[in-house]
């Protein structure tokens, strides 16, 4: 992976964002550079180490931003903080603060799981900043991603299955049983790759260590959905994103196709592309074609000198 070309941490409501770039940030009014990719982790509050492959999106003189969202990572964390201040609107405002703060007006976003859906809210609230949006392994609502979740488990293998739901339905997470059964959906749905690579082992350590935002925002399990997002949906106001989009899942994703169809199906610039061979993590699971779909999709978007 490439390493970092900067890092910092940015003043936000009285706590830090940190962030680390790859490449250099082009310059105020700068023409002709390609425009960053910036770069949105999941979780909420799985921090960016996971998504660190997506560095090598930065060729040919394009930039990428990861960051560490608010909670987590490298960021100030806020364990003691009301679990009802975990809102949608907290991140985009985050995001927004980041962007000042590198002087970028507009930028490639790439969101990937929660990313995913934080990156369409930005879209919407801020369309002058977007110059496209990749939305990878993403759910459009949270009620589609908890109907998939709940088919995937009734797929697997005994004694997984029963033991998951039995342990599941009496909050019993610790048990080495429940970590048996959710080692084994784990390799199926979340990363094919085993043993898992060093930074994608990193951010499950990290949301062990430091649970806060997901419990606030997700729940206990990525199966138990009771946090805030419980209710939350981006369909009925897709066709108001005016970015070209790019939607990406992997064929074995906890992020099934019933998830990700409103997108494709709802935002007027959309297209679609699946790894047949990844489950949640294509940009782990198949780097190589992720960066050239990906990659292709943001470079065919660059802006033209004359409109930079």
């Amino acid at each position: 992976m490439p390493p970092a070309d900067l890092e910092g941490r940015v003043p936000f409501r009285g706590h830090e964002t940190w962030y680390r770039v790859t490449g250099r940030l082009p310059g105020a009014g700068e023409a002709g550079a390609p425009l960053p990719v910036v770069v949105l982790h999941g979780g909420p509050g799985a921090a960016h180490d996971y998504t660190l492959s997506m560095a090598n999106l930065a060729t040919g003189g394009r930039a990428v931003v990861h960051y560490d969202q608010l909670g987590c990572g490298r960021s100030t964390h806020l364990p003691e903080a009301d679990p009802a201040s975990w809102t949608v609107r907290l991140f985009v405002d985050e995001l927004v603060s980041l962007l000042d703060h590198l002087g970028l007006d507009r930028v490639h976003v790439v969101g990937q799981s929660w990313g995913g859906m934080l990156g369409p809210e930005f879209a919407l609230a801020h369309p002058e900043r977007v110059q496209s949006l990749t939305i990878c392994d993403s759910p459009a609502s949270m009620a589609t991603w908890r109907q998939a979740a709940e088919e995937l488990i009734d797929a697997l293998p005994e004694p997984h299955r029963s033991d998951l739901l039995r342990l599941e339905a009496a909050g019993d997470y610790a048990h080495p049983d429940y970590k048996a059964a959710s080692d084994v959906f784990y390799a199926r749905h979340v990363c094919r790759v085993q043993p898992l690579p060093a930074e994608v082992a990193a951010t499950f350590a990290q949301i062990d260590a430091e649970p806060t935002v997901y419990h606030a925002m997700n729940g206990p399990s990525e199966f138990t959905i009771t946090g805030s997002n419980l209710g939350w949906t981006v369909e009925d106001r897709l066709p108001g994103i005016t970015a070209p989009t790019l939607v990406v899942a992997g064929a074995h994703d906890e992020a099934t196709p019933a998830t990700w169809a409103p997108f494709v199906e709802r935002i007027p610039d959309v297209r679609s592309h699946v790894f047949p061979e990844s489950s949640h993590m294509p940009h782990v699971e198949e780097h190589a074609s992720f960066l050239e779909v990906v990659g292709g999709f943001i470079a065919e978007h660059d802006p033209r000198g004359d409109q930079q």
